[in-house]
């Protein structure tokens, strides 16, 4: 039934879509009989699935991965859906629409999305009052990150700020430096960068009653050189975890053809093109740290099959996002359910 939906939506603009479909998705959730039977469609609740990281305990390890509800508006809708944990943000000091539209643009035979949002969000104060008042107990995690106007020699202050707000509305903190969508980023990943970055919030979160988990998201581009950097700086400052990874802007063997790539323009790739570089990075990065470092594997996983493999090859915990897109609002239970078996 969702892939005849999906070929419809599917006509329709990327971006605009999205946010019909999850604003109509929420107006029928507060009819306490629908959330009732999307409950018992799509939740699998099992002593399999049970996971325990960086002191947060986790119903099942598939997560929704951050950019699919910047603003924290669907956590009730989400979780009724099955997830285990929700990522929210990307989340900036103040508000920023982004860059322009259309940014969002569909790729099916790569089973894909690119992407050029360029952290749109609310501002993490609007944010953060949301996160007080909601109703749900569902996992949240707070991606932050940089406003575009922000020089990068005063980023850590930005980052500080969400902290700082948000610290009492999410159960652990993910740093991103790694979007390609904002001009000069990406250059925050160079170890010297990253080191003022997480000398601040580690100065702050240690002085806490209950510090919160910081975790690092990474790119798939970067070198092996710079995981390595990464893996250092994540033993030196005492990162709770990484998140690998985040799209990239590598184009190579596609099936859409390059007429269609150069029309939808410049922004980072997701989706199944991710899979085996995302796989790749975390089986490294299990490696290199025996298993000691906590790793929420992102990018291409769109079924149980892609699930096992990231967890057999060092995983801690999964996230889809573009695969949810692709594949529909069973993923969760479908995963789940292989897992279990």
């Amino acid at each position: 039934m969702y892939p005849i939906i999906r070929d419809l939506l599917f006509n329709f603009d990327a971006e605009g879509v999205h946010h019909f479909s999850m604003d109509a998705f929420k107006t029928l959730n507060k009819w306490p009989y629908f959330n009732r039977i999307l409950e018992q469609q799509f939740r699998v609740d099992h002593h399999k699935l049970q996971r325990k990281y960086f002191g947060i305990y986790f119903p099942n390890p598939v997560g929704l991965g951050a950019g699919f509800d910047k603003n924290a508006l669907y956590l009730k809708e989400l979780e009724s859906l099955g997830f285990g944990f929700v990522e929210i943000g990307t989340v900036t000091p103040l508000p920023q629409d982004g860059n322009e539209k259309p940014r969002l643009f569909r790729l099916p035979k790569d089973q894909a999305l690119i992407n050029r949002m360029g952290f749109n969000n609310h501002g993490v104060k609007v944010i953060a009052n949301r996160l007080r008042q909601r109703t749900t107990s569902i996992i949240v995690g707070g991606n932050i990150g940089k406003n575009k106007l922000t020089p990068n020699e005063e980023a850590w202050k930005d980052y500080e700020k969400c902290y700082t707000e948000l610290f009492d509305c999410v159960d652990y903190f993910v740093i991103n430096v790694s979007s390609p969508n904002t001009p000069g980023l990406r250059e925050l990943q160079e170890k010297s960068s990253l080191q003022k970055i997480f000398g601040q919030l580690q100065n702050l979160n240690q002085g806490q009653i209950k510090p919160k988990p910081l975790l690092l998201k990474i790119a798939p581009d970067l070198t092996i050189g710079q995981v390595d950097d990464i893996i250092e700086l994540s033993t030196e400052m005492k990162l709770s975890g990484l998140v690998a990874t985040n799209t990239t802007i590598n184009r190579e063997g596609l099936l859409t053809p390059a007429n269609d790539l150069e029309k939808m323009g410049a922004g980072g790739l997701s989706g199944r093109p991710l899979t085996k570089r995302s796989l790749e990075i975390v089986k490294y990065i299990h490696q290199q740290t025996a298993g000691k470092l906590p790793i929420i594997a992102s990018g291409g996983i769109f079924n149980g099959q892609d699930a096992l493999h990231q967890l057999k090859a060092g995983a801690s915990l999964l996230q889809v996002w573009t695969g949810f897109v692709y594949e529909g609002p069973a993923i969760v239970k479908n995963i789940c359910r292989e897992l279990i078996n």
